[in-house]
């Protein structure tokens, strides 16, 4: 059968369509759901491949359920992103692995290689947006027929559109192809996505079936690399329209690696049985620390993780505009313990008016998948890393116009720290950043404590570096740290916060820091702090602290704002881990000191390697409305 379409797809793509045994158009992802079992009355189905010396292999096994498709791993190791997937196979700039170099040969080959498994096998195929613009550019994703739930993933992620939708005069942009067997022949069963930029056309090789790295984070790349080439970002936040209960509007924008807290900022605050809400647990004393908030703001969606800033919606306000960038949001819960732990995406997972797609949750074929039911990497130990798929669409007040941005806040996994336990974590409830130190913290982009979305073997802060967006990036690090920078001195009335999660101090607090700053900053709006309430931190990456905090009259304690009053950490404590801090920026700024830095931003580096004060980073962006 000859596949031709009124617009242009690159050669290699219409070769693979018009030479496989059989090539299915989706334009639909509901249809895509029916295919992920191998039919719609089918419960149960393995994505199974044969490799060459291996035999039979099951990739995931795949369950119909009442609310859409659950897919599991059968190896642990694929229920999380690799971070050390990416490799590029072109020779445009980049900073990036090389294929050439880690595997010793040109790509070349295997390229071929990979297009002729697949003109061997049963493919589905469909075209997708790569951005949500009326002018975004067009995709195409080619998948073996079998793995109908990846390519489900895929096409709910980047917004499927049927072959009517696209105009005449397209040339299509990317191209995904997936092939994952090639992990066990040629990647030692590791997962691999192989960039592949040419002058027509983008292409992502795809040898594995985690979206995480390919699926969602692979087109991330397309996009990344865009708006490098054009001078604009697509920044790796969520971002939530805040409405206090006194009618005050503010937006935040949250950045930070993977497992930052991103998609915990549109989550609502989960009360204790008795109303209360707590701060934290004491992890030495078991002490648990509770305020009263008598009622919660309300919150409106914006985006999850993807957040482009184009230049088209940007007006001059003195305020960062973004807009989402996906058509649906990967949602990890492994926050989600027991019901009623987050009842919107309870209510919205369970009695889903169009199919989802779980990963990594325990199910039983037509049985309903519960977020909350994580499936074991071994006895006792569940998956750090359950997923849900859902249509931004699905969630109530969601925004779909690029958005003003107010308070701009950045996420940090923190580790229990104490004199006795000397970390990283000692970053109070929140602080406040000047401009300059702004830029520092995504440069640097800690990728933190205990990492759920990743597989991390550095133990310790580790690095995502510029926007945290680096891991999916092809080109030069030091445009993107360019554009971060332009994006915060054109826009001085957005104001820069600080938070931590998981531990203030050797206090347990999850991600309630970011939750109670955006009540607090929702009520105050965006009104010059008090002379008396703000002091530098002590280390002066952190920027300025607070002296007190209260909360619809109740008084957050102190040792939450100012760690070094914690008794199990005191100021000798606090200051090795501040150390830590200093040490890790030390050892990370250096790389953008490049010929292609702007000049301000070389001032801001230097200013940090010099162990500048709170002052010098203030003067080198001056107060204009931060």
């Amino acid at each position: 059968m000859t596949h031709s379409f009124p617009f242009t797809i690159p050669k290699q793509a219409a070769e693979l369509l018009n030479n496989s045994p059989s090539a299915t158009l989706f334009e639909n992802y509901e249809a895509l759901a029916d295919a992920a079992t191998g039919g719609k009355d089918n419960l149960s189905f393995e994505v199974a491949y044969e490799v060459p010396g291996k035999g039979k292999l099951v990739e995931a096994i795949v369950h119909r359920v009442t609310n859409g498709i659950s897919a599991n791993y059968t190896e642990p190791y694929m229920r999380r992103r690799d971070p050390d997937t990416m490799l590029i196979a072109d020779d445009m700039p980049s900073d990036k692995l090389r294929y050439e170099t880690k595997i010793g040969k040109p790509f070349e080959p295997l390229r071929q290689e990979s297009f002729e498994w697949m003109k061997k096998q049963e493919l589905a195929y469909f075209f997708f947006k790569i951005g949500l613009l009326d002018d975004s550019p067009y995709g195409l994703a080619i998948a073996p027929a079998n793995a109908g739930f990846f390519a489900m993933g895929l096409a709910m992620l980047q917004k499927i559109v049927p072959v009517s939708a696209i105009p005449a005069e397209t040339a299509i942009k990317a191209v995904v192809y997936v092939a994952p067997p090639f992990r066990h022949t040629h990647f030692d069963g590791k997962q691999i996505v192989v960039h592949n930029r040419t002058e027509e056309t983008y292409e992502v090789f795809s040898y594995n079936l985690y979206p995480g790295p390919s699926a969602k984070k692979g087109i991330y790349g397309v996009l990344l690399t865009i708006g490098e080439y054009e001078g604009w970002a697509t920044t790796h936040c969520s971002a939530v329209e805040s409405v206090s209960p006194y009618d005050n509007v503010i937006r935040f924008m949250h950045e930070g690696a993977s497992g930052g807290g991103k998609s915990e900022m549109l989550q609502h605050i989960v009360r204790e049985r008795s109303g209360e809400v707590l701060i934290g647990e004491n992890t030495k004393t078991g002490e648990r620390r509770t305020i009263i908030i008598p009622r919660f703001c309300e919150t409106h969606p914006i985006c999850d993780d993807m957040g482009m800033v184009h230049p088209s919606f940007q007006t001059g306000s003195g305020r960062l505009r973004i807009m989402d960038a996906e058509n649906a949001w990967f949602i990890r819960t492994d926050n989600i313990t027991g019901y009623g732990v987050d009842p919107t995406l309870e209510k919205i997972t369970i009695n889903a008016k169009q199919p989802l797609l779980f990963l990594n949750i325990q199910t039983n074929p037509g049985g309903t998948a519960l977020i909350w039911n994580h499936i074991e990497d071994s006895p006792g130990k569940p998956c750090p890393n359950p997923r849900v798929i859902v249509p931004r669409e699905m969630f109530e007040g969601t925004l779909t116009i690029p958005a003003s941005i107010d308070v701009r806040s950045f996420g940090v996994r923190t580790p229990p720290s104490s004199s006795e336990q000397p970390g990283f974590g000692i970053v109070g409830l929140f602080h406040i950043l000047p401009p300059a130190l702004a830029w520092l913290w995504r440069l640097v982009s800690p990728r933190g404590h205990a990492n759920p979305s990743i597989i991390s073997t550095d133990g310790g802060m580790g690095s995502e570096g510029v926007g945290s967006f680096w891991p999916f990036a092809t080109g030069k690090k030091v445009n993107h740290a360019n554009v971060l920078l332009d994006q915060i001195i054109q826009n001085t009335r957005t104001r820069y916060v600080l938070t931590p999660n998981q531990y203030v101090g050797v206090w347990k607090v999850g991600f309630r820091p970011q939750l109670l700053m955006r009540e607090y900053l929702t009520r105050r709006g965006t009104a010059r702090f008090r002379a008396d309430q703000l002091n530098a931190a002590p280390s002066s990456l952190l920027g300025y602290e607070l002296n007190y905090l209260t909360i619809e009259g109740s008084k957050v304690p102190s040792r939450f704002l100012k760690v070094y009053k914690q008794p199990e950490m005191g100021m000798e404590g606090y200051m090795k881990g501040a150390q830590m801090i200093d040490e890790f920026f030390q050892k990370e700024l250096p790389q953008y000191l490049t010929d292609d830095l702007s000049v301000l931003g070389r001032d801001i580096i230097e200013t940090c390697l010099e162990h500048g004060s709170l002052a010098d980073y203030e003067a080198l962006i001056p107060k204009t409305h931060h």
